[in-house]
């Protein structure tokens, strides 16, 4: 039986490189109570294992009711129009002090080059596998798509070795209470932070890949009550508020996907 992964698509006009969030969405002003800023990480954090519901009641009961921090802005354009995983990646590192950039990370994150064939009127047959590595080419001089979780865990232990978190497919409290701590998240979700509509699929080898056509990444920089805070590589916008529930929701259907670091 042929397993499915429901991903997101970069197509040529589409995902990273295209569809900023919502223009109703940039008017959405933060509670009148401001976040706390958090200006430096800190130093550990201990994860905490939570093998039943008293356990990660307390655990919660821990969590700020607020927070954010002051992630540095990098925008993805004009150099990598498909880079926003990377580029994502570059302000989480920068805010853990590491020394990097969104072009060296573009360099050294895994490629899956398999490459991209089409049918006569266009469909596409076969391409790479982004669990494997960056599919396509993320300068956008070619089609390009996207990355996932364990290429960036990788990326992230060569930076901060031992370090790094995989936070996918965990509920989404795990990822608040990780940001609560001080430490941001790179987030898969989609260019309006609203659910996916529209579909691709493709064969890699032996897997058929079903993507949905809007994929994003960006980083979760804080939260309150009912809404969640990303600086978003492509729209070039910081702490951009967006819904929590909504966001939530699209979270969920690209299959919860969050990386970060400890």
């Amino acid at each position: 039986m042929k397993t499915w992964h429901f991903i997101g698509i970069l197509l040529p006009l589409l995902g990273c490189s295209h569809g900023s969030p919502a223009e109703n969405e940039a008017q959405t002003q933060r509670t009148n109570n401001e976040p706390i800023i958090m200006n430096e990480s800190p130093e550990q954090f201990q994860e905490m294992a939570v093998p039943n519901s008293n356990q990660k009641q307390e655990q919660h009961q821990q969590r700020k009711s607020e927070a954010l921090l002051n992630v540095p802005l990098i925008k993805q354009n004009p150099e990598l129009k498909y880079g926003c995983e990377v580029t994502s990646l570059a302000m989480m590192l920068k805010y853990a002090g590491a020394d990097t950039d969104k072009m060296k990370l573009f360099k050294e994150i895994k490629k899956d080059n398999d490459p991209l064939k089409r049918s006569a009127n266009g469909d596409i047959l076969s391409w790479g596998n982004p669990v494997e590595g960056f599919v396509g080419d993320m300068t956008g001089k070619r089609a390009g798509y996207a990355v996932f979780d364990k290429p960036m865990i990788d990326l992230i232990n060569r930076y901060l070795p031992g370090r790094a978190v995989n936070l996918t497919g965990k509920d989404f409290d795990a990822v608040l209470d990780h940001v609560s701590a001080g430490y941001p998240a790179v987030v898969w979700t989609t260019g309006d932070y609203r659910l996916p509509n529209r579909w691709e699929s493709w064969t890699h080898g032996n897997e058929v890949i079903k993507t949905p056509l809007d994929l994003h990444a960006v980083v979760l920089v804080g939260f309150n009550e009912t809404t969640v805070y990303l600086n978003d590589p492509l729209s070039g916008r910081k702490q951009v508020p967006v819904n929590k529930t909504r966001f939530i929701e699209t979270w969920k259907a690209m299959q919860s996907r969050a990386v970060s670091y400890r």
